[in-house]
């Protein structure tokens, strides 16, 4: 646990002691909870794990599955607005922004939430959608939308939409 307060407290310029980190951030409350929810979670007591998770999502506004997989020492930094899906994975010490999502595409039970190796930042608005992998180092800025592998010591930036006509194959983007 200390090791987790100690990485938020290098990496946010706000922080000014482990008690302000402890009462005040609502990704630490997000991320102790999960841990336990995830217990629950891995001992098939789903309901219970869901249950947990959706009285944090009511408190912080940060929505975790406990299916999600979460390494060591990720800082969510104000977090209202974050998502985080059932089959995502994440690294150690990534960070991620108020209203960024690691969403699903498609309905089928299958890995279909992304990956972000170590070290990732997802800036504020950004929507990571499908099974992608997102690489070591990888910055990911403000309410891009990325779709894509990016490998390792990337910067993605921007949001590029286009209008298609209606078929069977978009369905799976939407």
């Amino acid at each position: 646990m200390f090791r987790f307060l100690k990485s938020i407290k290098e990496r946010d310029p706000a922080a000014r002691s482990y008690l302000q980190i402890i009462l005040l951030y609502p990704g630490v409350h997000a991320i102790f909870w999960y841990r336990i929810a995830r217990f629950f979670y891995i001992i098939k007591l789903k309901l219970l794990a869901e249950i947990i998770m959706n009285l944090v999502r009511f408190f912080t506004g940060i929505e975790i599955h406990p299916g999600a997989k979460i390494g060591k020492c990720l800082f969510i930094d104000h977090g209202q607005g974050v998502v985080i899906g059932e089959t995502a994975i994440i690294g150690d010490y990534c960070l991620l922004y108020h209203g960024s999502t690691l969403g699903g595409t498609g309905k089928e039970k299958c890995k279909r939430h992304p990956t972000l190796k170590n070290n990732v930042m997802v800036g504020a608005g950004a929507k990571v959608l499908g099974n992608v992998t997102i690489g070591d180092n990888v910055k990911i800025g403000a309410n891009a939308v990325v779709t894509f592998d990016v490998p390792d010591n990337k910067t993605v930036i921007g949001t590029k939409a286009k209008i298609y006509e209606k078929t069977k194959d978009l369905e799976y983007y939407i």
